[in-house]
């Protein structure tokens, strides 16, 4: 199988994925925005960005590495090193997220009180700390997988993931046994159990990979020594970019509730609005990101390996259609969000809040898909400083809005901010894609267009959005919105190609 069909199928296999974890998401958040409302949202989510410290410091930059290293080693057909890059990373990461565990479970209290300044965090964090060994192993696991272009068994892994987690939560919310174990540790250990699920299902998949036959070498294969050097040289800048990343992103998640009390909020409406914000708008404006999300993982091998085999004109193709991908997507799901978010908001969380949230949010989505896929393709060509400082750039931004404008603007400051850091990023994006792929940017076909066509649906749709409200009344709400969003994208494509800027992969 060729290199675009590999790349195609495998996006194929983590958007499927991707998809059926938001669609099972969006109903699990429903769910829990009924259990533990707004301000039980806004705690919850508070846990996270320790969570993706953790992350970043036990396996985000090696799972990179290990991607990176294994397309390398499978271009040059030495799969013997592509499988020892593999348990090296394992290896690093149990450390690391041993040490990680200890760390976290005994100073959870202190995190809660003094940092996250909330005291109903200390013991989510405890739990967390369970999760974050099963976590590590299962995205070193992954990382090979990506590498090997083969993105089946990470899709299975993260669908099995989250249905484990769901299940878990629901059971134990409608058991009446547990009626008196608080909710939010309910939710954690769902992390727990579903993280640990995923790892026992990578392993064994890894088990039955070792017992294939094993192809003709062009080289002897590298040893551990030699692996792990390799390895720690490129994972630790890495790593340590990564863990930076997340510190501030950390800052910037802790000050906004209290930046939403110097602003005059108490602290139940801080956390509420908060929650409103990362757990309801935030997630929906995000859930097409399934396929740009999904590219952008199989586009860090592809372009690595392209780049082993010198084939720069594989690379600048690559990087062409995959901006055109994100830009058009992206145009029209802002444009969906514009015209139907205030709807959205109210029948998916019955909240006002969260559909004004997603209306003003909806101007993102260019922005952060194009994002994700080109910083994924400038990992490919080994430019994780460039993309380092890009993401700390728009952070920066995002922090300097959250301490002198939300004090001033509310909650309102920090969106202004989101919109300016995210457009500062993609510009500075696209200049480095151009700098270091030579691809064509097409300023008409790729954004006036379908900027245009996107214009014009929304106003085809706003004359006949009230026809089939009149003509269906027996019908849901739920099905109209459906109905809705299916006519705005069926005629937003269905213009693009006609004026040919509909990209194709040839």
């Amino acid at each position: 199988m060729n290199q675009k069909h590999t790349l195609l199928k495998g996006t194929f296999y983590l958007t499927l994925a991707g998809l059926i974890s938001r669609i099972i998401g969006f109903f699990y958040r429903i769910f829990l925005s009924h259990k533990i409302g707004a301000e039980g949202l806004g705690i919850y989510h508070l846990i996270f960005p320790v969570f993706s410290l953790c992350f970043a410091l036990t396996s985000a930059g090696i799972q990179t590495t290990i991607s990176r290293f294994v397309a390398e080693q499978i271009a040059l057909n030495n799969q013997k090193s592509a499988r020892k890059f593999l348990i090296t990373g394992i290896f690093f990461s149990i450390c690391l997220s041993i040490g990680c565990f200890f760390a976290l479970n005994n100073g959870s209290n202190w995190l809660g009180i003094h940092i996250i300044k909330e005291s109903r965090c200390c013991i989510l964090l405890k739990i967390l700390a369970f999760a974050i060994p099963f976590e590590a192993i299962h995205a070193c696991i992954n990382g090979y997988y990506y590498g090997l272009k083969r993105a089946g068994i990470p899709a299975l892994t993260q669908l099995f993931e989250l249905i484990m987690r769901v299940t878990f939560v629901y059971l134990l919310f409608e058991l009446p046994l547990s009626s008196n174990t608080p909710s939010l540790n309910i939710m954690v250990w769902g992390i727990v159990v579903g993280e640990g699920a995923a790892m026992l299902l990578s392993l064994t998949a890894f088990a039955f990979e070792q017992t294939r036959p094993k192809s003709k070498i062009s080289k002897p294969p590298l040893s551990f020594r030699k692996c792990g050097s390799q390895l720690f040289t490129m994972s630790c800048p890495l790593t340590l970019n990564r863990v930076c990343l997340h510190l501030l992103q950390s800052v910037e998640a802790i000050l906004i509730p209290m930046q939403l009390r110097a602003f005059g909020l108490n602290s139940s409406e801080s956390l509420s609005i908060y929650g409103v914000l990362t757990g309801m708008a935030l997630p929906l404006i995000l859930f097409p990101s399934a396929f740009t999300n999904s590219i952008s993982v199989m586009l860090l091998p592809s372009v690595a390996e392209a780049q082993a085999e010198n084939q720069t004109r594989t690379i600048i193709k690559t990087a062409e259609k995959t901006v055109q991908y994100c830009l058009v997507l992206g145009i029209l799901c802002s444009g969906i969000f514009l015209a139907f978010g205030k709807q959205m908001g109210n029948l998916i969380f019955n909240n006002s809040l969260a559909g004004t949230f997603i209306m003003i949010l909806g101007w993102l989505c260019p922005f952060l898909y194009l994002c994700t896929a080109g910083h994924s393709i400038l990992h490919g060509l080994g430019k994780m400083k460039t993309t380092f400082m890009l993401q700390i750039s728009g952070i920066l931004v995002r922090i300097g809005f959250v301490v002198f404008f939300i004090p001033a603007f509310g909650i309102l400051g920090y969106l202004w901010g989101l919109l300016l850091s995210q457009l500062l990023i993609t510009i500075l994006t696209i200049l480095f894609l151009t700098r270091y792929t030579h691809c064509t940017f097409l300023f008409s076909d790729w954004i006036v267009k379908p900027f245009l066509t996107c214009i014009f649906v929304t106003g085809i749709c706003s004359l006949i959005g009230a026809i089939p409200h009149t003509l269906s009344a027996p019908l849901s709400s739920f099905l109209l919105s459906g109905i809705n969003c299916t006519i705005f994208c069926l005629l937003y494509f269905g213009i693009l190609y006609l004026l040919k800027a509909i990209p194709k992969f040839n």
